[in-house]
């Protein structure tokens, strides 16, 4: 384990990413992260997920855009399949990361008074985003698909850096 990881040596850190579907950013932002907690040798120590403030797609794999996307990268998304949020997230998880302010503000609502969560803007994790909502590709064409696979690599590479220094 690396000297500079500050995690809990009996406990992963739970990171959930959420929009308000769950077939394309908030999927795709855990695909991304995924890759790059294996690529550091950490898949064991940390746990991540995602979810939908709402539950039009539960079941539903990632939108087929989203999938097609990601596999020109190198990411692969078949697996995961769309859920909704549920109030045990907020206790199973350290950080829940909102794709934009609208779901945010949602998962504020939801938060139980006790639930441990840091709920987050996405996009406020990496200086170049700070402020910013993810774009929902779903209305529009692939430069939207690509340009949330441009943010979730760069926000990844920050968020990891993040949880290893514990600045959280």
């Amino acid at each position: 384990m690396p000297k500079d990881l500050i995690i809990n040596k009996n406990k992963e850190i739970g990171v959930l990413f959420v929009c308000m579907g769950n077939i394309c950013r908030s999927p795709t932002a855990e695909a991304v992260f995924r890759h790059v907690v294996a690529g550091a040798g950490l898949a064991g120590r940390i746990d991540c997920d995602s979810a939908g403030t709402h539950d039009y797609h539960i079941g539903d794999p990632p939108d087929q855009r989203s999938i097609a996307a990601a596999s020109r990268r190198g990411y692969d998304m078949t697996a995961l399949r769309a859920r909704q949020v549920v109030v045990e997230d907020f206790a199973r998880f350290q950080y829940v990361l909102a794709m934009d302010r609208q779901n945010l503000a949602a998962l504020k609502r939801l938060q139980p008074p006790l639930g441990t969560a840091k709920l987050q803007l996405y996009g406020d994790l990496h200086e170049d985003y700070h402020g910013q909502d993810v774009p929902d590709p779903y209305y529009g064409g692939v430069a939207g698909f690509e340009c949330v696979l441009d943010m979730a690599e760069a926000v990844s590479i920050r968020l990891l850096e993040i949880i290893r220094a514990g600045k959280g």
